[in-house]
């Protein structure tokens, strides 16, 4: 089988081919840390998570890079706004990033670089820009020279008409109005550092490409991100490399994921119509949401509904069904193979095939996940005729069915994970009946909860803010 990846500067689909044999350089553009994550974040990181597992279980040697943006505008803008210090800001919001991603099962990143950690990289980089005639300075910085490099506006596909359009960083001592900055000199109350032109601060697009030279080198595989940042951020890397570089393209195949609507438009910050990843998982399981986040291709939007994520839960829990009924079956003490259970072996080996056929083309997540379903219904079919299955059998097809799954990032919960989610989540159900009938002060049904939960072995404790349980200690 061969492994094709969408291309958004060819804009068509192609046989992957890494640079360097086995070996696979992939940089994701990270978050600028001035805020909680969003949902909109959660399904660019949630993708990229499922490629680097897909791309490691067909046996590649991936390095995941991604960068944190700790020093920008919006961050500058925020801690003035609360009064604290940008990095200290910065810091924070970054450290709240790791427990998002933490938390939805994302951990096949291999290095966090924060641009603050790599000033010398930044200054390096702009310092043979300039050298090379690609970028000037001005009273209030050092800015790329886009009419020297025609390339720009070829990953947006943009005409030259079209980019003439756009006031990037509106700024009157530039040359362009489309030039942008690499690198801004100090104002009173912002960070800074030392540099050939002053003290200063990075600009935006400078620190991926320095980061990027840093880890991966001027030319690598894959570069992946959000789509509302092929323009100007993208197209500002690739004009930033190939102009120091000398080397086409910077990039072999970029990949971009499609937005997380919310009623038809773009969930973000700046409309206010986004959900953090901390308010859905007091809502969701994690799994829920990587389910809901997988179940659309990574390159189509995502409409978010909270009816759309309880479907989710239960397509998830029908797989769950399918897979602790057959882990279930008693097994049969016997070597030979029934008619019936060499076909359960063929029905896993097809949809093994299917999921990976589906996840070569361009990471069809919805199709892999088909696979997975009709798997799970030949099981039931199975589960529902046996009263007995071979071990082999039951090995192999819950191993295929779980194998699968975590390239999703799903199905990863044992049957005694299962129970003990239930046990908690019915004895906050039953807490929640006795404090509504303390509510309407029917304190003879409260306290015969009480006491039946300690017939259990469950002991509770009244707070002014809430009732705590725990089991009792033997």
């Amino acid at each position: 089988m061969v492994l094709k990846i969408y291309n958004t500067m060819t804009r068509k689909k192609e046989e992957f081919k890494p640079l360097t044999n086995n070996r696979v350089y992939l940089f994701v553009c990270g978050p600028t840390v001035y805020d909680y994550s969003h949902l909109g974040h959660a399904r660019t990181y949630v993708s990229y998570d499922v490629i680097a597992r897909w791309l490691r279980h067909r046996g590649y040697s991936l390095l995941f890079l991604m960068n944190i943006t700790d020093i920008d505008d919006k961050i500058i803008k925020r801690a003035e706004e609360k009064k604290v210090d940008p990095i200290k800001l910065a810091r924070e919001y970054e450290k709240y990033f790791y427990e998002d991603m933490n938390a939805l099962g994302i951990d096949t990143v291999n290095i966090y670089a924060r641009a603050t950690e790599h000033i010398p990289e930044i200054i390096s980089q702009i310092r043979r820009l300039v050298d090379k005639g690609y970028a000037y300075e001005t009273d209030t910085g050092i800015y790329f020279d886009i009419g020297k490099f025609p390339g720009y506006g070829k990953l947006s596909h943009q005409k030259p008409e079209e980019l003439r359009k756009h006031r990037v960083e509106p700024d009157p001592t530039k040359k362009n109005p489309q030039d942008f900055s690499l690198w801004k000199k100090h104002k009173p109350g912002e960070p800074s550092w030392d540099s050939p032109w002053g003290r200063g601060r990075p600009g935006w697009h400078v620190e991926d490409t320095a980061i990027a030279e840093r880890y991966l080198g001027q030319q690598y595989d894959i570069h992946g991100g959000a789509v509302d940042l092929i323009f100007p951020h993208h197209e500002a890397e690739i004009a930033q490399m190939e102009s120091l570089s000398g080397k086409k393209p910077m990039v072999k195949y970029w990949t971009h994921t499609g937005f997380l609507l919310v009623r038809g438009e773009k969930m973000a910050k700046s409309l206010g119509n986004f959900v953090t990843i901390r308010e859905a998982l007091k809502k969701w399981p994690p799994e829920t949401l990587r389910f809901f986040l997988v179940s659309t291709h990574y390159r189509s939007p995502v409409d978010y509904s909270e009816e759309k994520i309880e479907q989710a839960q239960k397509s998830l829990e029908t797989l769950y069904n399918a897979l602790n009924t057959f882990e279930g079956l008693k097994e049969a003490e016997r070597d030979n193979l029934l008619k019936k259970e060499k076909e359960m072996l063929e029905e896993a080996v097809k949809a093994e095939k299917k999921f990976s056929e589906a996840m070569d083309d361009d990471f069809n997540t919805p199709l892999a996940l088909s696979a997975l379903f009709e798997l799970a219904r030949k099981m039931n079919l199975f589960s529902s005729k046996a009263e007995e299955v071979n071990p082999v059998v039951k090995r192999r097809v819950t191993g295929v069915m779980r194998r699968l799954g975590s390239v999703l990032g799903i199905l990863k919960r044992k049957p005694l994970e299962i129970e003990k989610e239930l046990t908690d989540q019915l004895i906050e159900l039953i807490l929640e009946l006795r404090d509504r009938a303390r509510k309407i002060k029917d304190w003879g049904t409260a306290d015969w909860i009480r006491d039946k939960l300690g017939e259990i072995g469950i002991e509770l404790e009244d707070t002014e803010k809430e009732t705590k349980w725990r089991f009792k200690r033997i």
